[in-house]
């Protein structure tokens, strides 16, 4: 079999796994665009492709992972891998692994139109408001791959189950619209039903984690990601912090294009002097 993961870290996560469960062994195939923030329209074409990339780009511009990072993700050779896989392994089936969020199910409805011609081959196994144990022995309902136990997925192997024809003709359909909706960001609502949201939608989530008082964008960063509820990622999380600098409703002790480690920010007005620990408000919250 060939399993199709959307996260990094469900790479490491399978190795663990499959030491547990040999009968899952097989080829892994990671999709490593994060198709719930940035622009679609026209993603399945040459130049709509290259627009995304060019957006990636400015993303990662000011950030320590480098611009060559926009051009090492290329998920459409990651496809042509997939569907020579496919082609060449006729008897076998392929396993889609997905969590209850955002970014898992964005990446699903963008793979699936690419794999209609292997209808009644591909399974899906979906995380959708299903209990786990975690390592303490309590029940939990994981959003991500990464936080179920590797033990438990002897139990989530269990939940495979074919995507259905209708569904090929159906799902496609809500990667159509997001793309004429052309906002730039997805959350999950629920289910698999994904909605639109403007680029600020993740502001006030930043904001939250700020105070009067001088402190490193490094710590925002952290403790926005450790606390909001829809989560995403850090390269867009600080361009989005960099764009409230540049609005004003942020301040910084010096150029905003600093590095993550050496930019200190604050909500305006307040204390001037710089605090690099967290301020007593904050970890009240």
């Amino acid at each position: 079999m060939m399993h199709v993961v959307f996260n990094e870290s469900d790479l490491n996560l399978f190795q663990d796994v499959v030491s547990l469960d040999p009968e899952l062994a097989g080829e892994i195939a990671l999709i490593r665009d994060d198709y719930a923030v940035g622009p679609l329209i026209d993603v399945d074409t040459p130049e709509g492709w290259s627009a995304r990339q060019s957006w990636w780009r400015s993303q990662l511009a000011e950030t320590p992972y480098g611009l060559e990072q926009a051009d090492v993700i290329d998920d459409r050779l990651t496809v042509h891998s997939i569907r020579t896989w496919l082609e060449e392994n006729s008897a076998d089936r392929l396993w889609i692994w997905m969590g209850q969020n955002q970014h898992d199910v964005m990446g699903y409805y963008w793979l699936m139109p690419q794999l209609k011609d292997f209808t009644g081959r591909i399974d899906v196994l979906y995380m959708n408001n299903l209990p786990f144990i975690n390592e303490k022995g309590q029940i939990f309902y994981p959003a991500w791959l990464s936080e179920i136990p590797a033990k438990e997925f002897r139990k989530a192997k269990k939940l495979a189950r074919p995507i259905t024809p209708s569904e090929f003709e159906i799902d496609p359909d809500e990667f159509s619209r997001m793309k004429s909706e052309n906002t730039m960001v997805r959350i999950l609502e629920g289910g698999k039903k994904i909605m639109s949201q403007p680029i600020e939608f993740f502001d006030k989530e930043i904001l939250r984690q700020c105070t009067g008082e001088f402190q490193k964008a490094t710590r925002v960063l952290q403790h926005t990601q450790q606390r909001m509820k829809i989560r995403t990622g850090d390269v867009f999380l600080m361009a989005r912090i960099r764009e409230l600098l540049r609005t004003g409703q942020l301040q910084s002790s010096g150029e905003v294009d600093r590095s993550w480690k050496d930019l200190d920010l604050k909500l305006p007005g307040g204390s001037s002097n710089l605090n690099n620990t967290e301020s007593a408000s904050v970890e009240a919250k």
